[in-house]
């Protein structure tokens, strides 16, 4: 993947969470708080359980974590932390600067940076996370995929959360509030496990094992 290729899914990544209204609801940690798309179509986002400790869904993820870890939008930083305090090295990257802030308030590492930017140690992560929807990032699944595949060692690990219905969409969406405040639209996509598992596939990604928690989705993998 050149810079070239990247540069547009930078662009798009970092347009995505940098709306007012996402970084005034981590900032309270609460919602309401929404992604709707341009049919109508709402997808109510769960700032209060984002921005609470890692709970029992996510310590199953937690618990197949190997090596340093990268969480690609890490949000509020939750996971981060919860690695931070098992003693495992982990860090966090996100294009709002409120939540890296928030992660290292929260005793996390955290960078602001975009995933199809360059980052630290690109190719000797032990595990890649991509949870709460983040596959959706840059609205290109199967480019993000690869883009994971760079960053990850030999024989390592991908954990990536997985719609939980049988979904595979591209979309424009924007980021609201519901009172009225409002982000730009961006792209974003939904995959569920099977699309998830046919996109990683086709970018490498083998081996890979399901599971659900707490009526969440997950797929493990490896490079």
């Amino acid at each position: 993947m050149t810079a070239r290729t990247t540069a547009p899914l930078a662009e798009a990544a970092a347009l995505a969470w940098r709306a007012d209204p996402y970084s005034d609801a981590l900032r309270a940690g609460r919602g309401p708080l929404f992604l709707r798309r341009s049919d109508g179509w709402l997808l109510p986002l769960e700032v209060e359980r984002w921005c609470a400790e890692a709970d029992a869904a996510d310590a199953t993820v937690l618990a197949r974590c190997e090596g340093p870890v990268l969480d690609l939008g890490c949000g509020p930083g939750r996971l981060v932390a919860a690695l931070a305090r098992l003693g495992q090295p982990a860090l966090g990257v996100d294009v709002t600067p409120e939540a890296v802030a928030r992660t290292v308030r929260t005793g996390g590492s955290a960078l602001c940076r975009s995933v199809f930017e360059p980052l630290p140690s690109e190719g000797r992560w032990g595990t890649v996370l991509l949870v709460d929807g983040n596959i959706g990032i840059g609205g290109d699944p199967g480019a993000l995929l690869r883009r994971a595949a760079e960053l990850a060692a030999p024989g390592g690990t991908l954990l990536v959360e997985a719609a939980p219905v049988d979904v595979d969409e591209r979309v424009e969406v924007h980021v609201e509030d519901g009172n009225g405040g409002r982000g730009a639209d961006f792209p974003w996509a939904r995959l569920g496990i099977r699309a998830l598992r046919a996109q990683a596939a086709d970018a490498g990604w083998t081996r890979a094992v399901t599971w659900q928690a707490a009526g969440r989705a997950f797929v493990q993998l490896r490079r």
